[in-house]
């Protein structure tokens, strides 16, 4: 085992979807994997899966539209289990709520969620990936970002997954100067077990742009349920 995959692989916001998914599939490849989430209950459950699929994997609760905890967690997982080779930053919920009956505070905490704790998050583990030669961060996409006239019912979320992907993409030589592969995987379709847009399926999208050897990063992978 390379010492890259001897590194942690951190999973924020983590679900029971997409982002146990993508932790599942780090696991594959030998990395410790810390998931970060609001719920105890969710959590446990989630790290006692992947245990019993030989991995080795730790929960850390914190509410990572909580920007000192946020920082204060990835602080914590970082010196426990040393600095993340990957960083998955797997932010956003759907929540029907029209335009004009969006609450601001409401909408200030979604874009937290999806885009400024993302920032947060890329800042926070960046001189330890740097230092250890190098890393990857990447962030879950939504195809709102793509065609956000479709986003009517969920404005908040159209506005935060349009606002992440243009920062991914603003940012991501700055970090490839550091040595970090800055992405996002932009999931163009309804996520469900078993269909075109299966979580597992999803995860391989964000392992194939990890895979990706330096000199030949891209930025975005759109997953459209094809591969």
């Amino acid at each position: 085992m390379s010492a890259a995959a001897r590194r942690p692989a951190i999973v924020a916001a983590a679900g029971p979807g997409v982002g146990l998914a993508v932790a599942t599939r780090f696991a594959r490849d030998g990395h410790p994997v810390a998931l970060i989430a609001r719920g105890a209950p969710a959590l446990t459950a989630m790290t006692d899966g992947l245990a019993a699929k030989g991995a080795t994997a730790r929960g850390f609760v914190a509410d990572v539209t909580d920007l000192a905890a946020l920082t204060g967690v990835l602080a914590r997982i970082e010196a426990e289990m040393g600095p993340p080779a990957v960083l998955v930053w797997n932010g956003g919920r759907w929540a029907e709520t029209p335009a004009l009956a969006l609450d601001a505070g409401t909408f200030e905490a979604d874009l937290r969620l999806t885009t400024v704790g993302a920032l947060v998050a890329a800042q926070a583990v960046a001189p330890a990936m740097r230092a250890a030669g190098g890393g990857t961060i990447l962030v879950t996409g939504g195809g709102l970002a793509l065609a956000p006239q479709y986003g009517g019912a969920v404005p908040a979320l159209a506005a935060g997954k349009a606002a992440v992907r243009a920062l991914v993409h603003a940012a991501a030589r700055e970090f490839a100067v550091d040595g970090i592969h800055l992405g996002t995987v932009t999931i163009a379709g309804m996520v469900a077990p078993g269909g075109p847009f299966d979580p597992d399926r999803i995860a391989e999208a964000f392992h194939a742009l990890h895979a990706e050897p330096p000199g030949a990063w891209t930025v975005e992978r759109v997953f459209d349920g094809r591969g």
